[in-house]
C-alpha cells in the first residue's frame, strides 16, 4: 500500500493531475469574457509552477496572480489575440500563393512569443512591451525548449483530433485535462531556463535580455 501514501510517486502525481484539471477550469472560467484571456493564461501558469513547488493553494494563488498580472496581461493579449484572428483568416480566407512565405514566418513568429510570454509575465516583474520582446529573445535563444513545448501542444491537439474521429468518448476527458496540463508540463521546461534568471527566494525577479 505504499503507493497510496502521500509521498508515493503516484499520489503526486494524481495531485499534480488535479491541481491541472482545475487549473484549466480556473483558466475556462475566466477566460469566458475574451478580453481576459491573457489574464488567464499568466495565472495559469503561476499557479501550475506554484503547484509543482507545493507553495500555497491552487486557487489563491490562482487569483492573486490573475488580479496582479491584469493590466499587463490583457495589453499583451490585445497583441496576441488580434494578431491570432488575423492569422487565422489570413491561412482560412486569403488563399494567395504571395502570401505564403509573410504567413509562415509571422505564424512561426507568434507561436514562438506565445510560448513564452505568458510565463514570463508570470514569472518576472518587468513592463509589458519588455516582456514581449523577451519572449521572442528567450523563444529563439532556446529554440530547443520552443520547439519541446510546440510538440507538447501537437500531441495534445493531435490527441484531441484522434479521439474526435477515433474514440469521440475520449474527447470529453482531453477537454476537461484541457491546456492546464499542458502548462504543467510547459513548467519544468521554462524553469529550467529561467533558474539562471532566479534566486530560489525572488518570487518577482525583474529579466532584461
Amino acid at each position: 500500500m505504499k503507493f497510496l501514501s502521500p509521498d508515493s510517486p503516484f499520489m503526486r502525481g494524481l495531485s499534480t493531475f488535479a491541481d491541472a484539471v482545475w487549473i484549466n477550469i480556473l483558466m475556462v472560467l475566466t477566460s469566458i469574457p475574451i478580453v481576459t484571456i491573457g489574464a488567464s493564461l499568466t495565472a495559469a501558469h503561476d499557479a501550475a509552477r506554484r503547484s509543482l513547488a507545493a507553495q500555497g493553494h491552487v486557487t489563491s494563488n490562482f487569483f492573486k496572480a490573475f488580479a496582479s498580472n491584469f493590466r499587463k496581461s490583457t495589453l499583451t493579449w490585445l497583441i496576441f489575440g488580434p494578431l491570432a484572428v488575423g492569422l487565422v483568416y489570413a491561412w482560412v480566407i486569403l488563399q494567395i500563393t504571395p502570401l505564403l512565405i509573410p504567413k509562415f514566418a509571422f505564424s512561426i513568429l507568434w507561436l514562438i512569443a506565445f510560448e513564452w510570454v505568458w510565463a514570463l509575465q508570470a514569472r518576472f516583474e518587468n513592463a509589458w512591451l519588455s516582456t514581449i520582446a523577451n519572449a521572442f529573445i528567450f523563444g529563439i535563444s532556446h529554440i530547443g525548449y520552443t520547439l519541446a513545448m510546440l510538440i507538447i501542444d501537437g500531441v495534445f491537439l493531435g490527441l484531441i483530433v484522434a479521439s474526435w474521429l477515433y474514440m469521440p468518448q475520449g474527447v470529453l476527458l482531453l477537454l476537461i485535462m484541457g491546456y492546464g496540463s499542458v502548462i504543467m508540463l510547459h513548467i519544468p521546461l521554462l524553469e529550467r531556463v529561467f533558474r539562471a534568471y532566479t534566486q530560489p527566494e525572488e518570487m518577482t525577479p525583474s529579466v532584461q535580455q
